[in-house]
């Protein structure tokens, strides 16, 4: 029971990084309708970013802040600069550009910091918190906390403000949105800031467990867009659900079954799960376009 305990909890910390960068790919999916699959390199630049201001000496809210504030601008140049000059563009067209994005950020990110790994610091370094014989590491409680409060308040104003809103309505129909007044282009960009920032987040916090290197979100990337699918990209709140079945359900089969064979449950459920419900855990149909 203490194994088991010990794995879910380890999996919570995992799956709320998966959760919070599943939620910005289907949150650029819902109101611009592109599958960002360059979320992963942009994630691992705002995390460089955190390291070098780190190295300046920097105190570890500043660094966070500084990355945050630097993935800011970078979901508002991405979206202004590649993808919206491209919005006429058909689906294929526009995923070509995000992948495109992959080298061009890998490419800019190894010229400027390099191919080498470094280590990066937690946020909490106290001592392990003891219950039974359950340990818990004040960094994951803080990984869970922090994920969860971001998530309650992004939550809190899609549903209950005027830019939740307009998130809403641009995510259900684009045309509509734009002849009730919604200024779907500003939608665009908001989204785009707002899923960049969420991705960053998730590189800073799991930063620590995979060291900062160009390759560092590779295997967090793949996961979320599994967690994204598996709740639906049709909902906001699947995806959350779907990093947090992912992370627990990773942990569990690769300590009770295989290490090696992991990966291949996990995607075996994920297949298997898609063949009894196409659209998700959450997910339901939307007809955005007419």
């Amino acid at each position: 029971m203490v194994e088991f305990l010990q794995n879910v909890i380890a999996g919570l910390e995992t799956g709320s990084l998966y959760a919070l960068a599943a939620l910005g790919l289907v949150l650029i999916y819902r109101t611009s309708d592109v599958i960002n699959f360059a979320q992963g390199e942009m994630a691992m630049f705002s995390s460089f970013i955190a390291f070098t201001l780190f190295q300046q000496t920097m105190s570890y809210p500043v660094a966070f802040i500084g990355a945050v504030l630097f993935a800011v601008f970078l979901g508002f140049l991405v979206e202004r600069v590649f993808i919206r000059p491209a919005s006429k563009a058909n689906l294929v067209s526009k995923m070509i550009i995000t992948l495109g994005l992959i080298m061009i950020f890998n490419g800019v990110a190894s010229a400027l910091f390099g191919i080498d790994m470094h280590p990066f610091r937690k946020a909490l370094t106290m001592d392990n918190i003891n219950i039974g014989n359950v340990i818990i590491q004040p960094n994951a409680i803080f990984i869970i906390s922090i994920t969860l409060v971001i998530m309650m308040i992004l939550f809190y104003l899609i549903k209950n403000t005027l830019i939740g809103i307009a998130i809403r309505a641009t995510a259900q129909n684009e045309t509509t949105a734009k002849l009730m007044g919604v200024p779907v282009s500003k939608v665009y960009s908001l989204s785009w800031i707002i899923a960049t920032v969420l991705g960053a987040i998730a590189g800073i916090l799991i930063a620590p467990t995979t060291n900062v290197s160009t390759t560092m979100m590779g295997e967090v990337h793949l996961k979320s867009f599994i967690a994204a699918v598996l709740g639906g990209f049709g909902s906001f709140v699947g995806p959350v659900v779907g990093g947090f079945v992912i992370g627990v359900f990773d942990n569990l089969v690769g300590y009770y079954i295989s290490l090696q064979w992991k990966t291949v449950i996990v995607y075996a459920l994920l297949i298997i799960i898609l063949i009894v419900k196409p659209t998700g855990l959450f997910g339901k149909v939307h007809r955005k376009k007419v």
